[in-house]
């Protein structure tokens, strides 16, 4: 069930393609930015525990 009701009206195949391959998958954008968000948290030091945090946050732009 999702968290807030939707009511879809028209469908857009291309707009659907291009939301999947961003999103989805291991290979989307959004998986590629969680991860570098979720290693920071095992840096050792603050230089790359904040490259990480950089690269994380614009990736997911």
């Amino acid at each position: 069930m999702l968290q807030y009701p939707i009511n879809i009206k028209n469908t857009n195949p291309r707009l659907a393609k291009a939301i999947i391959s961003q999103y989805g998958g291991p290979d989307g954008e959004l998986g590629a930015s969680l991860r570098y968000l979720s290693q920071r948290f095992t840096m050792p030091n603050d230089i790359a525990r904040a490259t990480l945090n950089d690269i994380g946050s614009e990736a997911s732009k």
